[in-house]
């Protein structure tokens, strides 16, 4: 039986129908099912539908008609201004002044789009967006039709396209999800947006009593009073302001985003280094005058208090100024239509105040530098606590492998922006909590634990924990060091070494070096680091031992997202990439 001749062949470059519109664009062919009779394509964006023929255009004969077309219109007609209710018009917008010429001649092929969400699996992005423009799309529920598999930038539709003007039979539902859901959908962002407040009071609460043994939970509630303290609002809302005071000081480094979905690169000061050595010798001073900085123990609930209201205020004015926001400056994660999810996850990608950009400001500064100056007040309260002339080795060890952690973020500032939190997630209550509460006043556990339950440690337990702290920060750092180094430039020479796993969405994926081991060295080194922090503080409760409980359920939790984007995404690579790279975390474990 001979098989019935294909017209299109594997390879050939050819332009398909984009499904539930009249719109073709430029895509290859991958493969041909017999049985289906469907053609499987690829688009320049890396979305991979089915086709029928007769959605399939040659090359050629596309040209030659829109050529034809183009010649037929006289420049001087124009449309009535009066269009049917039953059709609606959108023009394309554009970026540059040729793609605007452009769009009034041909609709032909679009300009690439490269995806902007990078995971922790190395996506690289090998060229900038020049153009960007939209159109509308049919529901997904009237397009039966056509098997789409695997499709980018969900929320827009479709990829960019060079277009006079675009008729739809109806407008596109303005709440579709631009993503799927994350953190247990809507349902899961009224949960964490009471769980992650109560878990904070939790910790304080339970880590200030006498015995924090969690059979002792749930902890006594104090008195309404005892939340609230003017002076420590005061005292956040200026720790803010002297931050933004050093962030807006033209000192340091302009460094330059990834490009967004318009193809804009945004410019961030750089300059946390200075921040927190200005902020360490700000301190230093206050103390030398007299301040007593054990105030932020003894008012640690009010201060914790005090900076969850400028948390839920920041997230409100976030949220009303993303109802003002153009499209594409939305977050496709936090874009689902659902008013609590969206406030929770983020609607806005990257909202700034002129050239201020409050969520890079927010996830590198107050809190972070914050989370050192409350360590160190923390030893002081030892030390007056427990009638010492130094800090003990425990508090010693916790507050230099933390302040190691931060200070090696903030010199290496410039890798935060090829981040997920920076190119994925918008800015809202998740991250606003995070960055101004849930740092400062989570991850000091161990130091403000130590304060009244002190851990002497012999001199050989302390080179150990130094021992383990030093590897777990060696792979951190190198790991995330190429990382950074290959997403910004893969064609670098210094990197030629590398080896890597192409995928059709004209990225690669590393599996040299570190990330040949596992697929996320940076997490291992991440938990090692995590380890020792807690090790100081002994083995008598589990309380201080909440970041490593924590941070596993995290960083597992995150593969796991990972892992199915990157297979909804990769497709075939993902696998190649699963079975070079075996190990997720923890080599021959995990």
């Amino acid at each position: 039986m001979t098989m019935p001749p294909v017209k299109y062949q594997k390879g050939d470059t050819v332009m398909g129908r984009w499904p539930g519109s009249s719109l073709y664009y430029e895509v290859k062919v991958l493969d041909f099912d017999v049985k289906s009779k469907l053609y499987t394509v690829i688009y320049k964006d890396g979305t991979e539908l089915e086709l029928k023929e007769q959605d399939i255009r040659s090359l050629s004969g596309f040209q030659t008609r829109s050529r034809s077309r183009s010649r037929s219109q006289s420049p001087g007609r124009r449309r009535s201004r009066s269009r049917s209710p039953a059709r609606t018009t959108r023009r394309s917008s554009s970026r540059t002044a040729a793609a605007v010429a452009a769009a009034a001649i041909t609709d032909s092929a679009p300009s690439s789009r490269k995806d902007i969400k990078l995971k922790d699996t190395l996506e690289v992005r090998l060229s900038p967006l020049n153009i960007e423009a939209k159109a509308d799309t049919e529901p997904e529920k009237n397009q039966g039709r056509y098997n789409l598999r695997r499709r980018k930038d969900d929320g827009e539709g479709k990829p960019e396209v060079q277009e006079e003007e675009v008729k739809v039979a109806a407008p596109a539902p303005a709440a579709t999800p631009s993503t799927p859901l994350d953190f247990g959908g809507k349902i899961g962002a009224y949960f964490w947006l009471l769980f992650l407040p109560a878990w904070v009071l939790f910790v304080i609460l339970q880590g200030n009593l006498e015995d924090p043994s969690l059979a002792n939970f749930p902890p006594p509630l104090p008195p309404l009073e005892a939340f609230w303290d003017p002076q420590a609002l005061v005292f956040v809302i200026l720790w803010i302001l002297f931050q933004v005071l050093l962030y807006v000081l033209p000192v340091g480094k302009l460094s330059e985003g990834m490009p967004l979905r318009s193809g804009e690169r945004l410019k961030y000061r750089t300059n946390g280094f200075f921040a927190i050595a200005v902020s360490a010798l700000a301190v230093a001073a206050a103390v030398h005058q007299g301040v007593d900085l054990t105030y932020v123990h003894s008012r640690f609930l009010q201060l914790a208090t005090a900076t969850f209201i400028i948390s839920v205020l920041l997230s409100i004015y976030l949220y009303i100024r993303s109802r003002y926001a153009a499209p594409e400056q939305l977050a496709l994660g936090g874009n689902s239509g659902n008013v609590v999810y969206d406030f929770f996850k983020g609607h806005e990608l990257n909202p700034r105040i002129k050239s201020f950009d409050l969520k890079f400001f927010c996830e590198m500064r107050p809190g972070l530098i914050g989370w050192c100056l409350i360590n160190f007040a923390m030893a002081l309260a030892e030390m007056k606590q427990q009638g010492l002339d130094a800090p003990s080795y425990s508090m010693i060890l916790v507050n230099l492998f933390q302040l190691l952690y931060v200070v090696d973020g903030l010199w290496n500032e410039e890798a935060i922006l090829t981040t997920m939190d920076l190119m994925h997630d918008g800015f809202g209550f998740m991250l606003a909590f995070g960055d101004l509460v849930w740092v400062p006043f989570t991850y000091t556990l161990q130091a403000y634990y130590l304060v009244s339950h002190p851990n002497p440690l012999s001199l050989p337990a302390v080179a150990a924990i130094l021992l383990l702290k030093f590897v777990g920060f060696y792979i951190f750092r190198k790991s995330n060091s190429e990382k950074n180094a290959f997403r910004r430039n893969p064609s670098d020479p210094k990197l030629s070494h590398l080896k890597t796993i192409p995928t059709a969405t004209g990225k690669s994926l590393l599996v040299s070096g570190w990330w040949g081991v596992v697929r996320h060295p940076n997490y291992l080194g991440d938990l090692i680091m995590a380890l020792a922090w807690s090790l100081p503080c002994g083995f008598s409760h589990l309380l201080p031992w909440y970041y490593m409980i924590y941070f596993v359920i995290l960083l597992v939790h995150r593969d796991s997202r990972d892992m199915s984007e990157c297979r909804r995404k990769y497709g075939s690579a993902w696998d190649e990439y699963c079975r070079t790279v075996r190990y997720r975390i923890i080599p021959r474990v995990y």
